[in-house]
């Protein structure tokens, strides 16, 4: 039961399990009121409330990663797997994916390139990641599905919104991001300092903590709502309490702050400094993790809290804490000036204020509790030690956590250096990075990794020396030259491995198949028969670009041609060899293109850009010849084509030529170099080609369909996961901007030949919300094959 309103927390029990330092938790689904705990000794626990007491039982410890673990979440029930699944990131760069009832992972996700410190979960089993290599990934079941870049320093929160599609990524370059459908949408800026933590309030409102020890509160829509002050230190986690806006913080001031109506209501200290994180269970009770490798669950709930005796003996741990005046928690400290033990005689002001007072020369910290109307000592405050480095991973440097982060100085006169270091790392292999990355004479290895040992004093974790090979020597060592400077991409299939890429079957030029071609209309087209048999997809060939008028083309090119700068001006021989090339392309003789030819369309399609598209035209029509194509789109010639195609695609140039480049792309797929060339550079050209959405032109949002379409028809072929995640990202991005019934219908046919026999694209699909974006199709009356191509994607979703 959830305790009276007002009520103050208070200590239902300490949890001894893991051996370092607590860095994440999460409620769990299964057991009920249970939670999952992960931590630096690189195990991940689930506890289960245990039915006697006010306590928590350890039902079972998991073991998976290599090195610390950092992050938790629970991934929802599905139907094969009922009670849900555990999602652990670590500092080994991978994610792994446990059973309630197992202590080995399921499986394993690898990509990311640097410690994975943040994980949420959405619908229908993705995963989305956060990592120290600047990126964050969305997983479905054990695939990536797509990587999101923007960010220039670590990400160390996400979170999935609850609408479809949207996602939010904090990071140590001090922004927050919203990704739709993989794309960045959104830029928030106001943090001072690295984003640490994010919280879901609503559909349209949610929470980051920082280390600028603040709390913002952001409308999705950019604007920051309102910023919470109380934190005199890192912010480091952030969850909000079940139906409701209140929510609770932890820091590197050795505190748990609830916020209730906008507030700081309370401030619990811990005898320890860093409070890595917290989760609030669904009967509102709050658990921590902190340094001290102790979880703790507070209470509102009288029959929940802990016995006299258990608060005393927190009371007393907190009180023999040391704090350590340097961190500044306390404010600056001038232990000359402090009042002795009388002034505790005065009530304090507000819950969580903190009073220094000295006794026989030993500073004392209290804090002031407004439920109990008294001060409570917080601990004792130190001088400095000398050896103040904490072994959590505290420093951080460039955005990510290390153990140490030392000064050296090679030379008096020079600048100093950062080395960090933790105290994982072999010290003679970070003394050799450090060397290579400031460009330092190789002479101060021994110096510098002495250096290490020394202020260190040996808390390493090594196993055994050998394990490191010798970096002067090592195999794998980087020998600049020794790879082949050309810039050829061999002959392999990029996606099987298997030698050229030869799809199963040549389309001659996207000649319509059957009687009936939704594209061309061809044939007598029946709304009766279609609804048995779906006619649209998977759709197996490309669609081109067929029409074409070359007397039109042709006049124009002459035309541009009269009013060209000297340097481009085509001669009158120039002139009859395009017009031979578009009749050998058009079908209209039999001859077969010539170098000469291609040469000279080569320089027409140079021209500038305001008279340019004649030239584009008659590309467009040639790239779909044989000939034509192997030549522009071989491994020779390909770069300089694509970079020029790309170049049109610019939404600030003209829209003719943006028109004509999709095109010219378009029909690049009709023979078997350019479907290859377009498969290799996909990545590049989607990413270009998407731009065009912005200005509303239907042609050019027909032909970004048709581009979008054949690509799903080579993507059929090949499973390539990336591939079709980035086709679905493009489609829902599209869709959005389109009006043209027949853009949409193209659309629907590239959504439908992407998802069909492939159950983990139908999952993205409906993660990324395209099911609701389409279902207004189904009901649009003219041309009937929008609403019934609909219906079958539908059916499929």
């Amino acid at each position: 039961a959830m305790a009276g309103e007002g009520g103050a927390f208070r200590l239902r029990c300490s949890l001894l399990g893991h051996g370092q330092d607590v860095r994440g938790l999460t409620r769990g689904l299964f057991p009920q009121g249970g939670f999952v705990s992960v931590s630096r000794d690189r195990t991940a626990r689930l506890w289960a409330p245990d039915g006697l007491n006010r306590g928590f039982t350890e039902m079972h410890c998991m073991s998976g990663h290599s090195n610390f673990v950092s992050c938790v979440c629970i991934i929802p029930p599905s139907d094969l797997y009922p009670r849900g699944l555990i999602a652990t990131g670590g500092n080994d760069h991978n994610i792994c994916i446990f059973t309630v009832d197992s202590t080995a992972p399921l499986y394993i996700l690898k990509g990311h390139k640097n410690t994975v410190c943040s994980l949420s979960s959405g619908k229908f089993g993705t995963l989305l990641s956060g990592s120290w290599d600047t990126t964050a990934k969305v997983w479905l079941n054990d695939r990536c599905m797509m990587t999101l870049q923007g960010h220039t320093a670590a990400i160390w929160a996400v979170k999935i919104l609850p609408e479809q599609g949207l996602m939010l990524t904090g990071s140590a370059d001090k922004t927050i991001k919203l990704w739709k459908a993989g794309r960045c949408e959104r830029t928030f800026t106001g943090h001072e300092d690295c984003v640490r933590g994010l919280a879901i309030l609503s559909e349209t409102e949610f929470l980051s903590c920082a280390n600028d020890a603040s709390v913002r509160r952001w409308h999705i829509s950019g604007e920051c709502l309102q910023v919470y002050y109380g934190h005199t230190n890192y912010i480091y986690s952030i969850s909000v309490f079940p139906r409701c806006k209140d929510f609770v913080t932890t820091g590197e001031d050795r505190s748990l702050r609830i916020w209730k109506q906008g507030e700081c209501a309370q401030t619990i200290r811990l005898p320890a400094q860093s409070v890595w994180c917290c989760c609030v269970l669904d009967n509102g009770d709050i658990v921590v993790g902190a340094s001290d490798g102790i979880i703790r669950v507070f209470t509102e709930s009288l029959e929940r809290t802990a016995s006299a005796e258990e608060i005393q003996a927190f009371e007393n741990e907190l009180s023999q804490a040391s704090i350590d005046p340097k961190t500044g928690d306390l404010g600056d400290i001038n232990a000359d000036d402090l009042p002795g033990r009388e002034h505790l005689k005065d009530p304090g002001t507000r819950d969580g204020q903190t009073r220094l007072i000295k006794d026989n020369g030993k500073v004392e910290a209290y804090q002031w509790s407004v439920s109990e109307g008294r001060w409570i000592k917080i601990g004792d405050v130190v001088g400095s030690s000398g050896a103040t480095q904490q072994t959590s991973g505290k420093v951080l440097f460039e955005g990510k956590e290390y153990d140490y982060v030392f000064t050296i100085d090679v030379n008096e006169s020079g600048p100093s250096y950062k080395l960090p270091y933790n105290i994982t790392d072999d010290p003679w292999l970070s003394a050799y990075n450090f060397l290579q990355k400031n460009d330092l004479n190789p002479m101060f290895l021994d110096q510098v990794a002495k250096f290490i040992m020394d202020n260190t004093k040996g808390q390493t974790l090594l196993s055994s020396s050998a394990q490191f090979s010798d970096p002067f020597t090592g195999a794998g060592r980087y020998v600049p030259g020794s790879s082949s400077g050309s810039n050829t991409i061999p002959g392999a299939d990029p996606f099987t491995g298997a030698g050229r890429y030869v799809p199963g079957s040549a389309s001659n030029a996207g000649a319509p198949v059957g009687g009936v071609d939704p594209f061309t209309g061809m044939g007598a087209y029946q709304s009766a028969a279609a609804k048995a048999e779906n006619i649209y997809f998977p759709k197996k060939d490309a669609v081109t670009f067929d029409q074409a008028n070359p007397t039109q083309i042709l006049g124009k090119l002459k035309e541009l041609n009269g009013m060209a700068a000297e340097e481009h001006k085509l001669t009158e021989d120039d002139l009859i060899i395009l017009e031979k090339l578009l009749s050998a392309t058009c079908n209209t003789s039999a001859e077969t293109p010539t170098a000469q030819q291609l040469q000279t369309l080569w320089r027409a399609v140079n021209w500038p850009e305001d008279i340019v598209f004649p030239a584009l035209d008659i590309l467009r029509l040639s790239v779909r010849h044989p000939t034509v194509n192997e030549n522009f789109c071989s491994e020779k010639e390909h770069v300089q084509f694509i970079v020029l195609l790309l170049k049109f695609l610019n939404p600030k140039g003209k829209q003719a030529n943006q028109l004509l480049a999709l095109r010219a792309l378009c029909n690049c797929f009709a023979s078997h170099a350019g479907e290859k060339l377009m498969m290799e550079q996909r990545d590049e050209i989607m990413t270009q080609a998407i731009e065009t959405k912005s200005g509303n032109n239907k042609n050019i949002h027909i032909a970004l369909a048709t581009l979008t379409l054949n690509y799903a028809v080579c993507l059929h072929k090949v499973n390539n996961v990336e591939g079709k995640a980035q086709c679905l990202s493009v489609i829902s991005t599209v869709m959005e901007v389109v009006q043209d019934l027949e853009a949409i219908f193209r659309l629907l046919v590239a959504l439908g030949t992407l998802i069909s026999d492939d159950t983990n694209a139908v999952q993205l699909a409906k993660s990324l919300g395209v099911d609701s974006q389409i279902k207004k199709y189904a009901s649009v009356s003219e041309p009937a094959k929008v609403k019934e191509c609909c219906r079958f994607v539908l059916n499929l979703l």
